[in-house]
């Protein structure tokens, strides 16, 4: 495929202002783009990196079409963008995803559907749109099982556990009635996700697989790489990169897989930077960051090399008691580990304020000093002497 390559002082319309957006922001300035992004928060955590802010919905097709004709190429930070927008946006500059991928990856319904149709292993599951149809997917299913509205929810949101049928209608009630996807518990052995960039041009660079830890349905850390098998690693990169030749994604894609009896279980997709791949700013040769703008704007993708073992560990809201900036010099007193702040007001629980990131020699030690870092902001830890 010809490509034309978007150069540095070309201008970037990102739709989304949160974290990654900030983060891709970033990477985007250092290499000399100008940015623009569109957010529903006036404050967004990209506000004061870009040079225009529009403060508009996910939904606005105007805003969208407004940020597309001051941008040489429109990309996002997140998924939940309306279709039309980007239809919209992609009348007046490349839209990198496009609105295809788009419409597939953020229904989680049609998301497995797509996966199954070709031939990726996914783990048992049904698609419901009633409470009759959710208590006969439960039956079927047996066990635990965790149920997903197939549209919206993260970090947690949006879901149910469910230990029996009889739990169909509670569980169709908490969320809101909607059509779900019903996904059987399985026994994983570990949590681990794929980066993938692949550019207009289709040259496609895939990261070495990261190790994934989450606590209440968030990712508490994550590390890079995976302790697994070479056998294990190859395969989850071969699949990372046939699941983007087949979505025929422009920009990043993450996959997130489970390890269940030593074999891999795709879990689902998303089509942009990744909490999971942050240690990339600090272990590896390119940034996701850095490889999202290139891989956008059909530059020649960067190494994808571990130069040195890292590892992330996310910082909540919980931890801003009564409004209080956490201690962070006790955790900077850790060698080898760094402060990424987000820039977002109004600390929340359970809310992503920022993170940790640590390297050291092997994944265990960077992990171990990541959360020995984590550890010295929880409340009752000691305080500075």
């Amino acid at each position: 495929m010809n490509s034309v390559p978007i150069l540095p002082g070309s201008t970037i319309g990102i739709l989304g202002g949160g974290q990654l957006g900030r983060m891709t922001a970033m990477a985007a300035r250092e290499m000399g783009y100008r940015v623009r992004a569109l957010d529903p928060d006036a404050n967004s955590a990209s506000r004061y990196l870009v040079e225009e802010h529009l403060q508009a919905s996910f939904e606005d097709a105007d805003a969208a079409e407004r940020l597309a004709r001051e941008s040489d190429v429109v990309t996002i930070e997140i998924e939940k963008v309306g279709i039309h927008c980007l239809e919209r946006a992609a009348a007046f500059a490349p839209t990198r995803p496009g609105a295809k991928l788009l419409h597939i990856v953020q229904d989680r319904a049609l998301q497995k559907a797509f996966l199954s149709g070709k031939g990726f292993p996914l783990g048992d599951y049904r698609t419901i749109a009633t409470q009759a149809e959710l208590g006969a997917a439960l039956s079927e299913l047996g066990g635990r099982t965790f149920v997903k509205v197939a549209r919206g929810g993260y970090d947690g949101r949006g879901q149910f556990e469910t230990e029996t049928a009889n739990d169909a209608a509670a569980a169709f009630a908490a969320l809101g009635g909607e059509r779900c996807v019903v996904e059987k518990a399985l026994p994983i052995e570990m949590e681990i996700s794929v980066m993938c960039a692949r550019s207009p041009s289709g040259e496609i660079a895939v990261y070495p697989p990261a190790q994934n830890h989450h606590v209440d349905r968030i990712l508490a850390w994550s590390a890079l790489p995976a302790a697994i098998p070479d056998a294990l690693r190859q395969q989850a990169e071969e699949i990372g990169r046939e699941v983007a030749l087949a979505l025929g994604v422009e920009g990043l894609l993450c996959l997130e897989l489970f390890v269940v009896a030593g074999a891999l279980l795709l879990n689902e997709v998303a089509p942009r930077p990744h909490n999971s791949y942050h240690a990339t700013v600090v272990g590896c040769g390119t940034s996701q960051f850095e490889q999202h703008v290139r891989a956008i704007c059909d530059l020649p993708l960067g190494s994808v090399e571990v130069v040195r073992p890292a590892a992330i560990a996310n910082l909540l809201g919980d931890l801003w008691v009564d409004g209080k900036t956490p201690a962070f010099d006790r955790a900077l007193a850790h060698p080898g580990v760094r402060l990424h702040l987000y820039g977002k007001t109004g600390a929340k629980p359970g809310r992503k304020m920022g993170h940790l990131s640590a390297t050291a020699a092997t994944t265990a030690e960077a992990t171990q000093l990541v959360q020995a870092a984590v550890a010295t902001l929880q409340p009752g830890s000691l305080q500075p002497t």
